[in-house]
């Protein structure tokens, strides 16, 4: 009696060891709105873990929230769209190594009524100068998002210095691509957003892509491990599974397999280094 004691206790501590083994098996992804808004997370995180077994939760913020939340320790790993911000998080020694992923566009929205006459251009900065001029109503999300930094990199560009040229016509939001987006319909503003989410916006009220295809609109996404000798809590195995899954050749074409009304969203390009 003894002996079967001992051994129903053995068995159970080796469930109870192995159901604690099972609930581990998650990471944490900081990543931004578009991957979430999109609806690509809800189309690849099941493929991975059919194949890893390894659940992922998911921090949906803006890129420079993303990576504030992987400084704290708080994520596994960061899949973001904003590299000089992502080489910066590597400097300071939060993150292990930067891979790239897969890249889209940006694209500039705007209302039907076009008032600062851009519709169909391909210069972004052309088009920017004109929407400043014409004090057309603009949304920016305003949240230090990958999307929000390359608007301000645009303005730049174009030679605006929008925190002195804005006005009434400007508006900040300090939220996602949706709400953003959302925002700019019930204005009929303008708007600059990430194809992806654009394309799976349902919202669109009066508003339409009015200037794609310049390049300075690319949009480029890196996935990186948050450095665990730094946050000891960091998964490393589980994390690297993910990542190494992403831009192995069948994580790249699931990505590219992700489309909305026949149309890809994003084009994988693990296989670019310097990407």
């Amino acid at each position: 009696m003894v002996i079967v004691r001992r051994t129903f206790v053995s068995m159970l501590a080796a469930l109870v060891a192995f159901a604690a083994q099972a609930e581990d098996r998650f990471i944490t992804v900081a990543s931004t709105t578009s991957t979430e808004q999109s609806g690509l997370f809800g189309f690849l995180l099941p493929a991975f873990q059919e194949k890893t077994g390894i659940q992922v939760r998911v921090v949906a913020l803006g890129t420079g929230q993303a990576l504030d939340v992987a400084r704290r320790g708080d994520a596994d790993v960061v899949f973001v769209h904003a590299k000089t911000a992502e080489e910066k998080f590597l400097a300071e020694g939060h993150g292990v190594k930067r891979y790239p992923v897969m890249y889209n566009d940006f694209v500039l929205i705007g209302p039907r009524s076009d008032p600062a006459r851009i519709a169909g251009g391909k210069d972004i900065l052309a088009a920017l100068k004109k929407i400043q001029a014409a004090q057309a109503p603009f949304v920016s999300r305003g949240d230090r998002s990958g999307t929000h930094m390359a608007e301000l990199n645009l303005w730049k560009a174009a030679g605006i210095e929008i925190d002195k040229g804005k006005g009434p016509w400007y508006r900040d939001t300090g939220q996602g691509m949706g709400p953003a987006l959302n925002t700019a319909a019930s204005m009929n503003a303008y708007v600059l957003a990430d194809r992806a989410t654009w394309l799976a916006f349902k919202n669109r009220g009066d508003l339409g892509i009015l200037v794609e295809g310049d390049k300075r609109l690319f949009n480029q996404y890196g996935v990186i491990l948050v450095n665990p000798d730094k946050h000891p809590s960091v998964k490393k195995q589980l994390g690297q599974a993910f990542i190494d899954w992403l831009v192995s050749p069948e994580g790249q074409k699931t990505i590219a397999d992700y489309k909305i009304g026949g149309e890809q969203l994003f084009y994988p390009n693990a296989g670019q280094p310097d990407a």
